[in-house]
């Protein structure tokens, strides 16, 4: 990552902000160079929006990932499918009738729980904030806490972002054969140091798939050390839904290298223009069209005089 800062950029773009955490502690030499950055990830987004209030952010940053084309399509529906990809490519395990317990219902969580009811699977939630879990509720999914979720499930997926969300005491009431892997940014959310202190043994059985013996004789299979297994175990998000997230790191990047100068040091959103243009722009290309509201309908929509 070092090496990109070699030619002194003028513009970051980042997936997890890893890179800007970097220019604004070891690598800070580099910091007066750049006029601004963009940021991908949910993770990411939340990092920055810390650096921003605690008043460390040293240049611009426009959170391309809280884009509606880049959360609502990429997070949901390119999530939802590579995750189970990677499950299913290191496991070759049937999801039908399986108890799939999603940690987190945000919109990764929620693209992740979505595929695996699509596939068969009886889906458990558990959350930590009560407005996904009610929303999670209301599609018709079984919320509960981990300490819960952990005696029922067969297959385990975090979507958090946070840390320490499966620990030991998860791992001690586990069905045998569970299987438990991570699909948010970082492998710190499965308490992996807790899994191999619990473990008489532990082998690899295929590739991204390690098999941990317990002391009564329960197996838990980890997948890909608690990296994200859509990306560790499988190919990531097929790039008809990354284009849109793309096309706005690419957008943000040019009225950056514009306006940067003249912005604030803090985090700026994706105008709705933008994402109004792009999704007009992605329906262009998949060959549909939308209605148009009329000229009367415009000037219905801002009378207020009108009544209902």
């Amino acid at each position: 990552m070092d090496k990109t800062l070699e030619f002194k950029p003028t513009l970051t773009l980042d997936d997890g902000a890893d890179l800007i955490v970097r220019v604004h502690g070891e690598k800070s030499e580099y910091a007066a160079g750049v006029i601004g950055g963009t940021e991908e990830t949910t993770t990411g987004v939340h990092r920055l929006r810390a650096m921003a209030a605690a008043g460390d952010l040293r240049y611009p940053v426009i959170a391309v990932n809280d884009a509606v084309t880049k959360w609502d399509f990429d997070n949901v529906y390119g999530t939802g499918q590579s995750t189970l990809d990677g499950i299913l490519r290191a496991t070759s395990v049937l999801l039908a009738g399986k108890t799939f317990v999603v940690a987190g219902y945000g919109h990764c969580g929620s693209g992740v729980a979505m595929r695996a009811r699509g596939m068969g699977a009886n889906v458990i939630i558990t959350e930590v904030d009560p407005l996904p879990a009610l929303r999670a509720v209301m599609e018709g999914y079984r919320v509960m806490p981990m300490d819960e979720a952990a005696k029922l499930g067969d297959i385990f997926c975090t979507a958090t972002g946070m840390e320490d969300v499966i620990v030991g005491r998860h791992f001690e009431s586990m069905k045998d054969g569970a299987i438990v892997c991570n699909t948010g940014h970082y492998d710190c959310e499965i308490k992996i140091d807790d899994l191999e202190a619990q473990a008489t043994s532990v082998r690899t059985i295929r590739q991204d798939n390690e098999e941990f013996l317990m002391p009564d004789g329960r197996r838990i299979f980890l997948l890909a050390r608690g990296r994200l297994v859509n990306l560790a175990a499988a190919e990531g998000h097929p790039s008809e839904v990354m284009d849109m997230s793309f096309a706005n790191q690419f957008l943000s990047l040019c009225r950056l290298a514009k306006e940067g100068a003249s912005m604030n040091k803090e985090v700026y959103d994706i105008t709705t223009e933008q994402d109004q243009d792009l999704a007009t722009t992605k329906l262009g290309t998949l060959g549909f069209a939308i209605d148009k509201l009329t000229d009367a309908q415009l000037a219905y929509l801002d009378d207020y005089t009108v009544g209902t």
